[in-house]
């Protein structure tokens, strides 16, 4: 297998960000659960068929499959999104079970029709998990392909073959698909930088990319850098009355929110329970546009939030030659007490605090204004 087949680290939860931070967990959800209820649905239906399963141990075989299938489907319908550990269970178990309900038929060509099924769980594991699993899946595919041929043969070895041959290209054929798929998407971002439920950047990244985005401090038309620190007004009340659900629930709405109001170069994380930040370079220290358009959007999430902002605009040129961990400190502790003097004044409003006088700086000016 070539190297970059090989994931650095198993992507269950970098995907898992991605469709939190574009709203799509729930909608996956019911889909990976609408498909495990039809799958399970295939065995019981085929004891009505002259080539299902016949005897009472293929016919209980197939109704705890379709048992076991719809036991999964009900617990992706549950609002909170499986852990990996869950989601490599529900593999391993759907695994057994399509093998199962292919061997049980009494036509080998029914069961071969059947597992064509492999190619769903290759698509997924391929997507959501390391390509041990994936192995898994495939060496329980191969061992029920080789038990149905070998009953085929002596009726069409021809038929046992090619049908071999079909359903493993279509399972290879899936997992390259998909394979491509994430890799196209995933772009040069590390899976690790992502926090896990709205999809952005993690602190540790944070610091990374706007290190990065002081490196071009340089330039003439961005001459300032602007930091935003965002807190959830009344975040503790929301998880009061609404549970850990709908804390979950604000968080990727504003999450959500935050990427669609910035340009595309702006760094923007989440970097603790309800507090997100964003990092960009201004031509101009009025940052008053861009918290116009993070409150703005805030407020037009499905609950209606509102939002504590805190406002820092500095020039990059001092910030020069400082390290720009040191630099990224700084601001983002005088962001936090200006966040904290909005939370304090009543929350739903801004506070700037305009060219500060930073430590790591020999006396500059400072201002600030509401």
């Amino acid at each position: 297998m070539t190297e970059r087949w090989k994931p650095r680290q198993d992507h269950y939860y970098w995907l898992t960000a991605i469709l939190a931070g574009r709203g799509l967990q729930a909608r996956t959800c019911r889909v990976v659960a609408g498909v495990m209820f039809t799958l399970g649905l295939i065995p019981l239906i085929s004891l009505l068929s002259p080539l299902g399963p016949k005897g009472l141990i293929g016919q209980v075989l197939a109704v705890a499959v379709t048992t076991c299938c719809v036991v999964m489907a009900l617990r992706w319908l549950r609002h909170r999104w499986p852990s990996r550990a869950e989601s490599a269970a529900c593999v391993v178990v759907g695994t057994v079970c399509i093998s199962i309900a292919c061997l049980i038929p009494t036509s080998p060509v029914a069961g071969l029709l059947g597992a064509s099924s492999f190619a769903v769980l290759s698509a997924y594991v391929t997507c959501f998990h390391r390509l041990r699993l994936l192995a898994f899946t495939w060496a329980v595919a191969f061992a029920t392909l080789v038990v149905l041929a070998i009953r085929l043969a002596p009726l069409d070895t021809a038929l046992a073959i090619s049908s071999v041959c079909l359903v493993a290209l279509v399972n290879v054929f899936a997992a390259a698909v998909c394979r491509a798929g994430i890799r196209l998407i995933s772009g040069d971002a590390e899976t690790n930088q992502l926090e896990p439920l709205t999809g952005l950047l993690d602190r540790d990244a944070f610091y990374e990319r706007t290190a990065t985005l002081l490196a071009a401090r340089h330039r003439d038309d961005d001459r300032y850098l602007v930091l935003v620190i965002v807190n959830i007004d009344g975040f503790s009340l929301i998880t009061g009355m609404s549970g850990e659900r709908g804390g979950n629930l604000a968080r990727v709405a504003v999450g959500t929110a935050l990427s669609s109001c910035v340009r595309h170069n702006a760094v923007v994380a989440h970097v603790s329970e309800d507090d997100f930040v964003i990092a960009d370079t201004f031509t101009t220290l009025d940052a008053s546009p861009l918290v116009d358009r993070v409150r703005s959007a805030v407020s037009n999430t499905p609950s209606r939030l509102t939002a504590s902002v805190g406002v820092v605009s500095t020039p990059l040129r001092p910030l020069m030659h400082l390290p720009p961990d040191d630099v990224v400190d700084e601001v983002m502790t005088i962001a936090t007490a200006a966040m904290f003097e909005a939370r304090k004044a009543g929350g739903n409003r801004a506070r700037f605090v305009i060219n500060p006088a930073l430590s790591v700086l020999a006396n500059p000016d400072a201002s600030g204004r509401e």
